[in-house]
Parts: structure tokens; C-alpha cells; sequence
């Protein structure tokens, strides 16, 4: 055992005992003074004798510190801002919840699905619990003392007093048909009846982007904040803040698909609630899957009616077609710079953040650059040059990291921008984004390639000139849509193989005609 750690082993072995080291200890001092006047191989023994005696005391400390007086003040703790009590709401058990003699004569499956039923239904009356706090804590009392205008209020909460009659009206039937012991024999039927009525979801979801953008600009002012955040640390918040409880009703909407297939996945093959449950999923992934479009949409749009352009060169037909935002955010340029980058499904568009008419704009910083003949570079750390200056000793490394280019020429026009995110999570999704963009773009290209050539060779056939072109964009259709999301390697097979299997039914299809 090397000498430094034998203090170490010596107060894990006597930590517990306290006469021990109260011996140890004093012998100690008793070979501390005449250390000086004994041979040098002493001395050696001494000094470790006097390590095991300091390390013996600090243990003991360690203990004696390791619980001290909880009401007693810390003193890092005197600048600290006072702590308040938080309300926190506790998970409830269907088990917990009602008469524990009932399981014993359930199955185990038959109990996690009373469990799961349980789930769908406290969740339902705590979700009515969060929208009713939200409009009697925040909205009512800021509307009173004038902190926002009733139409500031209306934009930022959009329909949430309708969502609350909805989610009762659910939670009364599932309670109608709980039986006295606790345990419901059937909800597939109430669902199927109740889900279609979350279509009214559309127009809080499309709003919420704009509410967001409203609430974060009315946050500047100072009796705005100072209500948040006086409502941030009363106990009934559970530290949650305003947006917190606006964006309940959308994280709720997308659970469903998961609540019901916990139920379906404990309900039996036999039992009639399994044939309602699945039409329940279908229609709820339906809806959320339509919610989804449509609040994308509305993101898009809400995005391009925010762009300012310098010049009227600068407006491209490929952002007025855009539907879709793939993705936006805060990035850097090698020269600290910031900007905020949009990538719409068939263009680049790289803004800075300004604000115009006490609204956040974005100014269009360069030419908009097509995605079709955008060139994307993946930078490895320490390659990109700062502020003009070549990357050298008293560079700091920081700044050089998570850093990705973006090209583009076109005759005489030409861009490059060597674009830094935050981290790099936060660039391999930029740099996911961009290449299936790319892909989708390069598929829907070839695709409509693939299209003239089968209308011009099969054009002697009418008959089948006709019968070749749809079969081909059903073909197109499915292969852009499902492939264009998945890795790129998966997508340059899958549109090889599109080619040669087209190719081959065009020679076929030749040949007969001939």
C-alpha cells in the first residue's frame, strides 16, 4: 500500500469508532516533538502518524457536519431570495384510489387496465383544473387591472374557455358509467362518440405561435413581468409559468393516441371494448395528424407575413409556395453575428431579427438560396476563420466549434455563410433538416423526369400513355412522401430503384406495342 493512502484506509477502518481515535491521536503528539532529534527512518513515521491523526479528525468533523442543525442558517444562503411553498400535485393509483379488497379478485391484466381507464380519466379532471387556474389566476386579474388589453388577452389565450365544457362533458361520461366499486367495464363507446369533438382544437393550436410571440414581447414590460412572476412564486403556479398552462391543452391532445393504446394494449381479444378502442385510435391519430398540417401551415404563414425585404428582388416564388417551416432558429455567422435562418421545403432564407412597429421581424439578410442548388459542408472543429483573422494560438476555442457552410452560385450570383449553432445537438438537426430537404427536392426532381420520359416514349399508345403516367405518380407520390424522411442512403436506393423498375415496364411496355 503506497504511504499517501494509508490515512485514508485507517479512517474508513475507525470512523466508527471514536475511543480508537481519541489513542490514535495522542501518541501522535507525543512523536510530533521528538521527531527532530531521532533518525531519519523515524521521521517518516512520525509524519505518517501525524496524517493519520489529521485524516482522523476530519472524519470525525465530516460526520459531526453531515448532519447539522436544519434550522440553522448557511452562509451562502443570505443573498438567496426567500423560498416559497410549492403545491404540488400528487400522482393518484386506481388501486390507492378505491377499495384495495377489489383486486384480489381481479386479473393482474384486468387491474393495469382499470389502472389505465383511471389514468384517462384524472387526467381529464386535471387538465379541466389547469384551464380553469389559468383564466381565474392570470387572465381574469390581468384584464382587471389593465396589465393587457382585452385583445392582447384574447390573442395570447384564443379559444381556452371553449376547451374547458369540452374535456367536462368527457370526464362526466366516464364517470357515469364507473361502477360503485371504482372499476368501468366499457369506454370504447364513449370515446368513438366524444374524440371528433377535439376538431375545435384547430384553432388553438394554429394560434398558438402567434400567442407565443405576443406573450414574449408584453414580457419586456416591466408590470407584465413583475405579475408573471409574482404568480410564478405563489404555491398554486407548482413553478409553472403562464406559457406552461397554455400549452397544457396541446401536449394533452397528443397524449391521447398514447392513453388509449395502453388501454387497448390491456384490454382482452374477447372483450367488446377491443373493436371501439381501435376505431377510437384511428380516429384520434386522424385528428392529430390533421391539427398537426394545419398548425404547421398557420406556423409558416405567420412566419412569412413577418419578412421584410430590402429590395423587391429579394421576394422568391419559392417562399410564397412555402407551407411548411422544416425548420428556423438563432445562428452565427464567423463574425458573431446573429442571425435567424428559416428553412422553408424549397428555400434557404437567412434574416436578421429587428423589430418593426413594436413587432419581432425578420429582415432578409442575403438573396433567398434555393435548396435544389444549396451546398452544404459539415466544418469540423477549428476550421473556420474568425472575424477575418485566421484561426491561431489565442483563438478561443469555443468559438470555433459547431460550426456548418452553406453555398450557393448560380452565374454571376454567388453566397457562402459559415453558419455556427449553439451546440452540436443543435447542428447535426440543422444539418439533418437540410439534407432531407435536399433529398425530397432531388426525388420530386427526378420523379418529375421520370414522368416526361414515360409520357414521351409511350406517346404512339394513348391508351396507355394515360395508365402509365398515373401509376407512375401513385409511384412517385408514395416513394417522395415515405422515403424523403428517412436517411439518405435509404433514399438514393429506394429512387434507384424507382428508375430501373420504371425502366424495365417502359422497355416491357415497348416491346408490346411494337
Amino acid at each position: 500500500m503506497v504511504a499517501k493512502d494509508y490515512p485514508f484506509y485507517l479512517s474508513v477502518k475507525r470512523a466508527n469508532c471514536a475511543l480508537e481515535v481519541q489513542t490514535v491521536t495522542s501518541p501522535a503528539k507525543e512523536t510530533e516533538e521528538p521527531s527532530n532529534k531521532r533518525v531519519k527512518p523515524l521521521s517518516r513515521v512520525t509524519s505518517l502518524a501525524k496524517k493519520i491523526s489529521q485524516t482522523l479528525q476530519r472524519s470525525i468533523s465530516f460526520r459531526s457536519d453531515s448532519r447539522p442543525d436544519l434550522l440553522s442558517p448557511r452562509p451562502w444562503s443570505r443573498n438567496m431570495p426567500p423560498k416559497y411553498n410549492t403545491k404540488r400535485r400528487d400522482s393518484k393509483l386506481w388501486s390507492e384510489t378505491f377499495d384495495v379488497c377489489v383486486s384480489h379478485m381481479l386479473t393482474s391484466k384486468e387491474i393495469k387496465r382499470q389502472e389505465a381507464i383511471f389514468e384517462l380519466s384524472q387526467g381529464e379532471e386535471d387538465l379541466i383544473e389547469d384551464l380553469k387556474l389559468a383564466k381565474k389566476a392570470y387572465h381574469d386579474p390581468m384584464l382587471k387591472l389593465s396589465i393587457m388589453t382585452e385583445q392582447e388577452l384574447n390573442q395570447i389565450f384564443g379559444t381556452l374557455d371553449s376547451l374547458i365544457p369540452l374535456h367536462e362533458d368527457l370526464l362526466r361520461r366516464l364517470q357515469e358509467v364507473r361502477k360503485p366499486d371504482g372499476s368501468t367495464e366499457h369506454v370504447g363507446h364513449i370515446l368513438v362518440g366524444w374524440l371528433p369533438c377535439l376538431n375545435s382544437y384547430d384553432s388553438y393550436c394554429s394560434n398558438q405561435v402567434a400567442a407565443k410571440a405576443l406573450l414574449d414581447h408584453k414580457k419586456q414590460d416591466h408590470r407584465v413581468q413583475d405579475f408573471l412572476q409574482r404568480c410564478l412564486e405563489s404555491p398554486f403556479s407548482r413553478k409553472l409559468d403562464l406559457w406552461n398552462f397554455l400549452d397544457i391543452p396541446r401536449s394533452r391532445l397528443v397524449k391521447y393516441p398514447l392513453l388509449l393504446r395502453e388501454i387497448l394494449r390491456h384490454t382482452p381479444n374477447d372483450h367488446p371494448d377491443q373493436q371501439h378502442l381501435e376505431e377510437a385510435i384511428n380516429i384520434i391519430q386522424g385528428i392529430v395528424a390533421e391539427i398537426n398540417i394545419k398548425t404547421g401551415e398557420s406556423e409558416c404563414q405567420y412566419y412569412k407575413e413577418r419578412l421584410i425585404y430590402l429590395e423587391e428582388g429579394q421576394r422568391d416564388s419559392l417562399i410564397d409556395n412555402s407551407r411548411v417551416v422544416c425548420c428556423h432558429g438563432e445562428l452565427k455567422n464567423n463574425r458573431g453575428v446573429k442571425l435567424h435562418v428559416f428553412l422553408f421545403e424549397e428555400v434557404l432564407v437567412i434574416t436578421r431579427a429587428i423589430t418593426h412597429n413594436e413587432q419581432l421581424c425578420y429582415q432578409l439578410y442575403r438573396q433567398p438560396i434555393p435548396v435544389r442548388e444549396l451546398v452544404l459542408e459539415d466544418l469540423q472543429d477549428g476550421e473556420v476563420r474568425l472575424g477575418g483573422s485566421i484561426r491561431g494560438a489565442f483563438s478561443n476555442n469555443e468559438r470555433i466549434k459547431n460550426f456548418f457552410r452553406v453555398s450557393f452560385k448560380n452565374g454571376s450570383q454567388s453566397q457562402t455563410h459559415s453558419l455556427q449553432a449553439n451546440d452540436s445537438f443543435n447542428k447535426q438537426q440543422w444539418l439533418n433538416c437540410i439534407r432531407q430537404a435536399k433529398e425530397k427536392v432531388t426525388c420530386a426532381g427526378k420523379a418529375g423526369m421520370l414522368n416526361s420520359e414515360a409520357h414521351f416514349l409511350l406517346s404512339p399508345n394513348g391508351s396507355k400513355v394515360l395508365q402509365g403516367e398515373t401509376t407512375l405518380e401513385q409511384m412517385d407520390q408514395s416513394d417522395c412522401e415515405s422515403d424523403c424522411s428517412m436517411d439518405t442512403s435509404e433514399i438514393s436506393i429506394d429512387c434507384e430503384r424507382m428508375e430501373q423498375t420504371n425502366s424495365c415496364e417502359n422497355e416491357k411496355q415497348i416491346e408490346t406495342n411494337v
